[in-house]
């Protein structure tokens, strides 16, 4: 099981079917705030629907990425996750998000620090992308704060509810992980 003890009130923890109802409770409290950039919030309706996605995406045993929880004194305050490792290239994307009521405290920076040396040091992986809207700073400032490099953008590349918005690719190689 994954587990990993970034400082005093910080940890990430492997999702598990036990958290659905927690992680529900911190999806629905900040729904709207969201939705602005998350194209799954509006299927995500129970507390099944959190099991469902929890259940689906514990691919670990297989080797094809992960989901985790990141807690704060205790508290599920977001995920981070693998998408996918692609073994054969050794690579891997990474997505996040966190409540809203946790912004403001690094955890972010610190999880997905975390998750880049997991992947990059301990996996033994090259490439680590991360993609962002265009327009979500408070996302991109964490591949940014990083070292990521700025790869390019990809136009219309993610539908969300209703429009197409561009993604930023970042980018880091094990060549330039420096923290």
């Amino acid at each position: 099981m994954f587990k990993f003890c970034i400082d005093e009130e910080t940890e990430l923890k492997l999702l598990e079917v036990e958290h659905a109802e927690e992680l529900f409770a911190l999806t629905d409290s900040c729904r709207n705030y969201l939705r602005e950039w998350l194209p799954w919030v509006d299927e995500t309706k129970t507390v099944e629907d959190t099991k469902s996605f929890i259940e689906s995406s514990l691919k670990f045993s297989a080797n094809d990425g992960f989901p985790v929880g990141i807690w704060y004194k205790g508290r599920i305050a977001g995920c981070i996750a693998y998408h996918t490792i692609d073994w054969d290239n050794r690579s891997t994307s990474i997505g996040y998000w966190l409540g809203e009521n946790f912004q403001k405290r690094g955890l972010m920076t610190k999880a997905c620090g975390a998750m880049v040396h997991h992947a990059l040091d301990e996996l033994n992986l090259n490439r680590v992308e991360i993609r962002c809207a265009v327009g979500n700073f408070k996302s991109r400032a964490v591949p940014e704060r990083l070292g990521f490099t700025n790869e390019g953008t990809l136009r219309s590349s993610q539908w969300l509810y209703d429009h197409f918005v561009d993604l930023v690719v970042y980018g880091m190689l094990a060549r330039d992980w420096q923290i």
